[in-house]
């Protein structure tokens, strides 16, 4: 290419300090025998079919009502506690909450015709109440995290009586605006002949579709970078941490699948206040609880503007946004946020318990 001028010593050297980096960082690779995520210690409080719900300890919670975190059915729940200083769940009980959260599991084949229905009127109510059960509480407070929190406001649209407060996180609302990558991939996907073809969709697929959106950052920039993550055994373990997660992917039943792409990505019909839940229909002005709706400014995944039109479409007269200056992870694991974002649910919380 003209103008152009590269310096062979130079490059040859660079491939050669790159190479010496590689093979230090098998060598740190071989220090470390296993990596431990969910650090918290917690109780199993119920069980039914694949998931479990459990109770974080706290001791005597400052804060009366409990919080359910529902997190999506994507990936797994322990990114909010991923690791002893990078754990949303451990802020919140320093702060004095009463935490429970559910964990999906993994679904297997028998999974396969499980429906929104299920999830909403079946799991999420049963463990709603169940903590109810255990708090002697009339109602709880719901933190919904990404596909989480669509499913925590089609709950609160469903059964208002029953959530106190509510908190969405990185939650997609309007799915057709224009920002929304991945809504504009799933648009073009046949939910049909996926759920027909895989029965449950695999989550290594659905893993794919994630990373194709940034295909630089998440494949070439990171796999080059990855020496310097690998440079010692403390960043290896960080590192190791966050990729398991991201590769720690349940395959996804294939009802519901079928059944939240095409009503929320495909139709928007959250927005349009026509989404079904089994015979019920979604009306996000039913709810009428305070809400506080938390969300990344340089989320790639769920952009700010799929999430901040939930103002124009919510009946609760109390509702307030939280902007935090991260992405969809960042908001969860970054120094900054395990300081800012359990202090902000908290007060939020404590001003309205």
């Amino acid at each position: 290419m003209k103008g152009l001028k590269l310096d062979p010593q130079k490059i040859a050297q660079e491939l050669a300090d790159y190479n010496a980096n590689l093979v230090k960082s098998f060598q740190t690779l071989h220090q470390i025998s296993d990596i431990e995520v969910g650090p918290t210690p917690k109780e199993v409080v119920y069980e039914e079919d694949k998931l479990t719900l459990y109770r974080y300890s706290s001791g005597k919670p400052k804060i009366k009502t409990p919080l359910l975190i529902c997190y999506a059915l994507v990936n797994r729940y322990y990114m909010v506690d991923l690791q002893h200083d990078r754990s949303l769940i451990s802020g919140l009980l320093k702060l004095g909450l009463d935490v429970y959260i559910i964990d999906w599991g993994y679904p297997d084949p028998a999974d396969r015709y499980l429906d929104l229905d299920d999830y909403v009127h079946g799991y999420i109510n049963n463990c709603v109440d169940r903590i109810c059960e255990i708090s002697k509480a009339s109602s709880i407070n719901l933190l919904g995290i990404c596909q989480g929190g669509t499913l925590s406001l089609c709950y609160s649209s469903l059964y208002p009586n029953k959530v106190k407060n509510l908190i969405t996180m990185v939650t997609p609302v309007d799915f057709h605006t224009p920002e929304n990558l991945l809504s504009h991939l799933a648009r073009e996907v046949d939910t049909d002949l996926a759920v027909d073809t895989y029965g449950n969709i695999p989550g290594t697929v659905l893993n794919d579709a994630y990373n194709s959106l940034m295909p630089m950052r998440l494949g070439i920039q990171k796999n080059l970078g990855m020496p310097a993550n690998l440079e010692t055994p403390e960043k290896a373990i960080n590192f190791l941490r966050m990729e398991k997660w991201i590769y720690d992917s349940p395959d996804q039943a294939g009802e519901a699948f079928r059944q939240f792409i095409k009503q929320f990505f495909q139709q928007n019909l959250l927005v349009k206040g026509e989404a079904k839940i089994g015979d019920s229909t979604v009306n996000l002005n039913s709810i009428k609880s305070p809400v506080l709706n938390m969300y990344a400014t340089h989320d790639h995944l769920v952009p700010p503007s799929a999430s901040t039109p939930l103002k124009q479409h919510v009946g609760s007269k109390d509702y307030e946004e939280f902007a935090f200056k991260a992405g969809h992870i960042g908001i969860f694991v970054s120094s900054r946020a395990q300081k800012e974002i359990p202090e902000k649910i908290s007060s939020w919380l404590a001003s309205r318990d």
